[in-house]
């Protein structure tokens, strides 16, 4: 077998431009894929924590006729006393923090400008607020006894045109179905990193909250952080009440679990359309060689030897081919994703709903199984391209290729 290969070396070198062009083609080939499933990965990554993150958490515990995209703070559609549930909650050694948020529909109102947000009342010292106080500009996060501070996004003080400091109008849907407005004073300004978030959203101290949309001692939702997200459907069992409905960052993400599956699907269609072009091109540097060696493989196959030798013999061009291809554009596409992993790619607001939250930067993430399924699935397509040249070369009478080359 190691003869083989030393002849595969040995015809590889005999044309060194054509050869390195090949190994190059399907060098970059790999490197694209590589970079290409490391940017998918790592979109799909962010979205997922960003959502869980800001949006969703692990788990949400909610009324049972709650509707999320209402935004209601009628009583009838809130938990009451949403604080002795969290303690319940807590006490589990699976949850890392538990929190009661109201949330309201409301408008941000400065001079002749307004904007509609939703009004998230939080219990500022919890954890599960460390997005926004971590990812504060200006100004300092909330307090719980703050009756008159607030805290927005960056990208709506922008367009704003708002500082800490300034004043502001906030209109809410109270739960008595009125409107009410009061006069806040812009505490802190966050950002994310999630423009599409951030610039949609206000925050209030929950008391303070609950006792300008009239919702009183009650809370939209209590929302759960986990250790791990994968005991959630666990933890859900364990937290089951009547009236009330618990649901898992698996079913309130059914949108984004779908674009991740389809995410897959894509770049498998993807891999096969770049592994097939540079298949061709190692099946046509294969064919020239066969053209070109007529005269040295009829001598090969007059002299005894066989036609699954010589298909042997061209399996080895083509492996050799591929390991130093696929080699240097492994250490490409390596290169690549690390780079832009830490510095990421930007793109701004993508637009994207609450649904499915992408940061305004997506970083790239590699892992070590898609590169290697990448680096087997190339040279295994390479290899099964060579068969056919292989075949052909196998299939030559020895005196028709004597002939043949004179």
């Amino acid at each position: 077998m190691l003869n083989y290969f030393k002849i595969a070396y040995r015809n590889l070198g005999r044309h060194r431009r054509r050869s390195i062009l090949s190994g190059l083609a399907l060098a970059m080939g790999t490197a694209l894929l590589m970079f290409i499933a490391a940017f998918f990965q790592g979109e799909m990554r962010s979205s997922m924590e960003t959502t869980l993150r800001l949006n969703t958490g692990h788990i949400q515990v909610q009324d049972a006729d709650y509707d999320p995209d209402k935004l209601s703070v009628a009583w009838e559609y809130l938990i009451e006393n949403p604080q002795q549930a969290v303690v319940q909650i807590e006490a589990l050694e699976q949850v890392q923090t538990a929190t009661p948020r109201l949330m309201a529909s409301g408008i941000v109102s400065v001079l002749d400008e307004s904007i509609g947000v939703q009004i998230m009342g939080i219990v500022p010292d919890s954890e599960a607020n460390d997005p926004y106080r971590d990812g504060l500009v200006s100004g300092e996060f909330l307090t719980a006894d703050d009756r008159e501070g607030i805290l927005i996004g960056y990208p709506l003080a922008e367009s704003l045109g708002l500082e800490v400091g300034d004043q502001l109008t906030l209109l809410v849907n109270t739960s008595d179905g009125d409107v009410d407005e009061q006069n806040f004073r812009v505490r802190g300004v966050f950002s994310t990193g999630t423009s599409a978030y951030d610039k949609g959203i206000v925050f209030l101290p929950l008391a303070k909250a609950q006792a300008f949309s009239g919702a009183e001692n009650h809370a939209s939702m209590i929302f759960i952080l986990l250790h791990d997200r994968e005991q959630a459907d666990a933890v859900a069992d364990a937290i089951q009440g009547e009236g009330y409905q618990v649901k898992t960052w698996s079913e309130m993400n059914e949108l984004l679990v779908l674009v991740n599956d389809f995410s897959n699907a894509y770049l498998m269609i993807i891999n096969l359309i770049v592994l097939g072009v540079t298949a061709t091109v190692i099946i046509n540097t294969l064919l020239m060689s066969v053209f070109e060696r007529t005269r040295e493989i009829g001598i090969l196959t007059a002299i005894g030897m066989k036609g699954r030798q010589i298909i042997a013999l061209f399996l080895a061009e083509a492996s050799l081919l591929a390991l130093g291809g696929i080699a240097f554009g492994s250490l490409m596409g390596w290169a690549l994703s690390a780079y832009f992993g830490k510095v990421g790619i930007y793109f701004g607001d993508l637009g994207i709903s609450g649904d499915m939250l992408l940061q305004d930067r997506i970083y790239p993430y590699l892992t070590f199984d898609s590169a290697v399924n990448l680096m087997i699935t190339a040279f295994i397509i390479t290899v099964l391209a060579s068969i056919y040249p292989a075949r052909m070369a196998s299939r030559m009478e020895p005196v028709e290729a004597l002939h043949g080359s004179n």
